[in-house]
Formats: structure tokens, sequence, C-alpha cells
């Protein structure tokens, strides 16, 4: 064994990925079957204007029942767009795999570092040896991801000549919510110009935002979520042991709590924040503080000056005040970008937004300490919106409950102690290896998106349903990408954009949370998942996450 393969690592080059009984055949047993046309989200006569050759496409799905014997070979481009996330590997596994069930001489071309690979001709084939290195593996590094955006008609034309000469068919582009809206944007454009390559999408994303009728879940959430929770558990665990810190844990996720709402749900922290519900029920900051800060004091007259605190990433844009000032601060600087980055130094950068800035939202900017000020004034994201990210809100939320308890002790008599610790898991998930869940999954699509493009499609992404209920039970298909969208305000101008999936405070995961999380605020319940297991009992090793369950009963 090579001395930097893992015992664990070897082991799970081996795995065989289960496929949906419905198309774990072979592919002449395969028949696709298409439902009625469909509608976008919302501004739906926007989007037929905008996207009018892939716009109201039926849903697609495939059945177990005699089809047409597949013979031409194919060759299909692949691109990694975005994060990483566990189980891309093995999409691109079940990619090749399925290209080689249609034609032993079909080719699988990879794009180098993302979309700009396409545009600047940088790929490798994959073959069965350099595949083998990857299977069942976490990251994205087969071929590499990138964020370059593809959206412009000189983009799209250089695609279509890169991929022309290289004779491609079909491009699958594995991402998230905007890679797939790119995607879209070029199958229409390709429909358009009459050029003979399809477009596929494979929805990924560890934040779980990805999400809706047809798409259960995006893959790599089910491991990033298990590998958080057994991160919390074990700080569990200390906190328990030791029982004299509060841990202010931040999560990933920022534009939906999903990350923060499954581990709560796997671990019981004594406070989880959701970010839909402070939004909903229209929750300050200071409110949010005197939450905690209840919590805290009547757990220290239980003798109990200790806890754990869930906080997701993107809470700071659920807060009304706050969301009004990232809004206005969105929108003014993408109107002045350029001379806003030739500005140097903090102090002159707050001069120049200030004037700029509402009342309202000026008020709530100086308010907050200088930190998280120079935290919201930093480099835009690839979209050109605040980077969430990088403001502290862990630090933040610790610092006010720091004051608030200050005060207590002056003026009601509190004489519980806090000592606060901060962590910040993101990273830590987004390249572990798949679980079997994952692995499964995201092979799964692979061999999808190969049967959507032997048929012939193009704007559609690629599904697999009923993933709680068993492969006998799972479905396979495709789902056009218009009907996931809605326009959205994007750099100042109106985009057509896949709308991100929030946490559903009527769903059935978020009530049984609120249902228990009064019990965990104030008695110790912690929960230890501990690592994943890709061996021993099924219960164990092929378990899904508990929000899916939940959904699916």
């Amino acid at each position: 064994m090579p001395e930097n393969r893992s015992t664990l690592q070897t082991e799970r080059y081996q795995y065989t990925p289960r496929l949906p009984a419905g198309i774990a055949g072979n592919l002449e047993n395969i028949k696709i079957n298409f439902g009625a046309a469909t509608e976008a989200m919302d501004d739906r006569a926007e989007l037929k204007e905008i996207l009018p050759n892939t716009y109201g496409l039926p849903v697609a799905s495939f059945s177990n029942e005699k089809g047409e014997a597949p013979s031409e070979a194919l060759t299909v481009g692949v691109i990694l767009s975005g994060g990483q996330a566990p189980g891309g590997h093995n999409v691109i596994a079940g990619l090749y795999d399925g290209l080689k069930k249609v034609n032993s001489d079909s080719r699988l071309i990879g794009f180098l570092g993302g979309p700009s690979g396409i545009l600047e001709n940088k790929y490798i084939e994959i073959t069965d040896g350099y595949l083998a290195e990857y299977r069942n593996t976490g990251g994205f590094d087969i071929i590499g991801s990138g964020r370059t955006k593809l959206e412009s008609e000189e983009q799209f034309d250089t695609c279509a000549e890169v991929m022309g000469k290289l004779d491609i068919q079909a491009l699958v582009v594995i991402g998230g919510d905007d890679s797939n809206t790119n995607a879209c944007l070029l199958a229409e454009y390709l429909k358009k110009k009459n050029i003979p390559i399809n477009v596929i999408g494979v929805p990924k994303t560890i934040d779980g935002d990805l999400k809706n009728e047809q798409i259960e879940i995006s893959f790599g959430f089910d491991t990033a979520c298990k590998v958080y929770s057994e991160l919390i558990g074990n700080i569990m665990r200390d906190a328990g042991s030791a029982k004299k810190y509060w841990h202010f844990i931040k999560l990933m996720g920022r534009s939906a709590s999903h990350i923060a709402l499954e581990c709560a749900l796997q671990t019981h922290p004594n406070i989880c924040l959701i970010g839909e519900e402070v939004a909903a029920r229209q929750l300050t900051l200071r409110q949010i503080v005197d939450q905690i800060v209840d919590v805290v004091v009547k757990r220290a007259a239980n003798g109990d000056n200790f806890g754990v605190a869930l906080i997701p990433e993107g809470l700071i844009e659920f807060i009304p005040e706050m969301k009004i000032l990232i809004t206005e601060l969105n929108d003014l600087l993408s109107a002045h970008e350029e001379h806003f980055a030739s500005l140097s130094g903090f102090t002159r950068k707050s001069e120049y937004i200030n004037p700029g800035l509402s009342r309202d939202a000026s008020y709530t900017f100086s308010s907050l300490p200088i930190d998280i000020q120079r935290q919201l004034l930093m480099d835009r994201d690839p979209h050109g919106n605040v980077q969430v990210s990088r403001i502290e809100t862990e630090k933040l939320i610790i610092e006010m409950v720091e004051l608030k308890l200050k005060e207590m002790k002056t003026e009601s008599g509190y004489r519980g102690k806090f000592n606060a610790l901060h962590h910040f898991f993101g990273y830590e998930g987004r390249c572990a290896a798949p679980s079997n869940f994952d692995a499964d999954y995201t092979y799964a699509l692979g061999m999808t998106a190969v049967l959507l493009i032997n048929a012939g499609l193009t704007g559609y992404m690629s599904t697999v349903s009923g993933l709680a209920r068993g492969r006998d039970n799972m479905s396979a298909g495709g789902v056009p990408i218009t009907m996931m969208m809605n326009m959205e305000q994007r750099h100042g101008s109106r985009k057509p954009v896949i709308r991100k999936a929030l946490v559903e405070l009527d769903g059935k995961p978020f009530k049984t949370f609120a249902a228990r999380r009064d019990l965990w605020a104030v008695s110790t319940r912690f929960s230890y998942p501990g690592p994943i297991q890709y061996f021993g009992p099924s219960s164990v090793a092929d378990r899904t996450t508990e929000t899916l369950a939940l959904e699916q009963n």
C-alpha cells in the first residue's frame, strides 16, 4: 500500500455504490417518462421571455422497463463549480461508468479548475486508472473547482468553440444554485444558437439550500452535518466534563439555517438559533442576546455554568436591522464598486459609505463594534455582496452577552459565571470522505445525468427521490432548471436565479426541534453522534440526516 494512503482510504476505494432499483439494471431496460409542462416558482412571464427555449419543459423520470438500447459513443465534458462538497468524485464516477454502459468508446473530459477550465481550454480525459484513485473519496481534487461565473455571451461563445473542437455533445455542471443557474443560461444560449451541446446540472452544496419538491437534498449535506455533529458532540462532552465553559459554535450556511437545524437535531444543544425564525419573528440583535442570557441565567441557577450554542453563519442577515444595513451596503457598493475599491483604510471607507446609508442603517452600522464594521466593508463576494462568512457573529454575540450579564450582576444580583469560547466549523466538513449515503446518492446522480444526456435533454438537473425510503422505493429522473427559478436583484439589476430553499418553520424538522429546545436549554441532554461509520449495521452506516428522515417519516 502506498504510504500516502490510509487504511480507510484503501478500503473505500473498494466500496461499490448502490443505485436506486429503477436504474440499477442494464440501460436497455430503463425507459424515460415525461410529465406535464412545468412553471417557474415565480416571475413566470419574465422568465419565459428570457429563457424561451428551456422554459416549461416536463419533469422526466426513469423506470425499469423495456426501452431502447443505447449504442452510440458519447463525449461528455464535466466541471466542478463552487465550493467543495463530499461526493463530487462519485458524481464523476457515476458519469464515467454510465457513459461506458452506453458505449465502451464513450469519453469523459474533465475541465480543470472549474468553469475557467472551459474558457482556458484546460482539461484531462478521465480514464479507468485515473478515476480509481478518487472513487468514494472526499474533495474536488480530481479536476479541481473554481468560482468563475459563466454568464456572458462572449463566455458562452468560447465554451461552444472549445467544446466543439473536442467533439463534446454534452456538459455536466456539478454545482450549487448559482452554478446551476449558469448551466441553465448556457443551455438556453446553445439551444438558441442551434449548437448541438446539451447541458445537465447536478445539485451540490453542503448548505442544503438547493432543495425543492424534486430535489430532496443537495449532495454533501449529509456528510458535512455528520462531521460537524461529531465535533459538536466532542465539545459537548468536554463542556459537560469541565463544567466551566460556554461554547458558541458558528456553522456554515450563509443563506439558510439547514446545517444548524440538522446538527441541533443530532446533538441537542442548549441553544440553537435559526435565522428563518429570527426573520419571521422580527427579532432584534438585542432580543436575541436577551434570549441567550435567559438560558445562561437559568442554567447558572442550577449550578450549570456551561453550555453549547449553535449559530448559523448567515444569522446576521436574518436580523431585521442588520438585513437592512447589509442590503443598503450591497446596493451602494455595487453602484460605486471601482471608487470604493480605490479607497485605502477603514476610516476613509466608512466615511464614504455613511452619507449613502439611510438614518436607521447608519445608526446600526455605527452601533456595532469596530471589528464587525471592518468585516462588513471587506472585499465583496463574487456576487458583489457582503461576505457574511467573514463576519464573526459568534464573537459579537459573546461580547453582547458578557455586557448584559455584567449589568445583571449589578442590577439583579446574578451570581453565575460566564466563560465563553468561540468556534467556526466550516471547511472541516467540505472535503470529508462521503458517508455511504452521499457516496451512493452522488453515484446515482452521475448515472442519472448520463441517462438524461442519452435522452437528448438539456437544461435539466439530475435528481434522485425517495432517499429515506430504501432503494426499492427510490426513483431517478430530471427536473427542468427553470422550474426552480425566480428573478432576484443581483449587482443592482434583476437576474434569473434558482431560488434558495430556507428552513420551513411549519415543516416537521423545525417543529420537532422547537418542541424539544426548551427542555434542552435548561437540562443537559447532549447527544453524541460520534464519527461517520462506513461499516457495520445499516442503521448506523447507512443512516440519513434527521431532517430527511423526519420529512419522509
